[in-house]
């Protein structure tokens, strides 16, 4: 199958493009939450998304993780790529993603879960 028509889940999770353009682990660092996240991934079947800021370029992601929580942390590709989601759907890329600072980010979140404050 060409690679371009594969969908955006299991090994083509992250492709080659979307890799180059993350910045490296802790090179935001004194961006703090106005850090944009450039990468978008989630569960089709689920509330969750993983919105990836800087990767090691191997496994480790560091972003915003909305889920049971609102969190910033780290998460990885390896665990997205093998997960499904509670009708067994795989996490997806997100191809119609812009990418957004992580405060912006936040904020839309904890608005959609709590609205607003």
């Amino acid at each position: 199958m060409n690679e371009s028509l594969k969908p955006p889940t299991g090994d083509n999770l992250l492709d080659q493009e979307s890799r180059e353009k993350l910045p490296a682990l802790y090179s935001g660092e004194e961006l703090g939450l106005m850090a944009i996240a450039l990468v978008k991934f989630f569960t089709p079947d689920s509330n969750w998304s993983w919105y990836a800021s800087e990767f090691d370029g191997e496994d480790l992601f560091f972003g915003l993780v909305s889920g049971f929580e609102v969190e910033l942390g780290y998460f990885l590709l390896s665990e997205l790529q093998s997960v499904k989601g509670s009708l067994g759907l795989p996490i997806e890329r997100d191809l119609y993603y812009e990418p957004k600072t992580l405060k912006e980010l936040m904020k839309k979140h904890e608005e959609d879960r709590w609205g607003e404050r």
